[in-house]
């Protein structure tokens, strides 16, 4: 094994380290939100991507995605998506939360 080859092996397996702890720690944060009935998701919507996860996992049908037109000086994007959430749908449950790769929602007091 070269030089090289051996820096790209220890890189790699640095990576996965990092990687491991950084979703442990995300984890435990995620672990530690309220939620329940007393609590309501709340999207911060300069986060969200559109990707539609917290659609496809919310099963009381309490998000809905709507379109926003987005505007500057080089172009403007007809498509972009954003999630909203139904106040009165949500149970609270935090499945959105766990589900958005972009940590775009939290869950507030009713």
């Amino acid at each position: 094994m070269t030089g090289a080859d051996e820096l790209r092996k220890r890189r790699e397996q640095e990576a996965v380290r990092i990687r491991t702890a950084l979703n442990r720690q995300r984890g435990e944060q995620r672990a530690n939100t309220k939620g329940g009935e007393g609590t309501v998701a709340f999207v911060e919507e300069r986060k969200c991507i559109g990707c539609d996860q917290c659609t496809i996992v919310c099963d009381d049908d309490a998000i809905e995605l709507y379109f926003v037109d987005v505007k500057s000086p080089l172009m403007t994007v007809e498509s972009n998506r954003k999630a909203k959430i139904i106040r009165d749908a949500c149970t609270g449950c935090r499945l959105c939360v766990l589900a958005c790769p972009t940590d775009a929602i939290t869950m507030i007091d009713r």
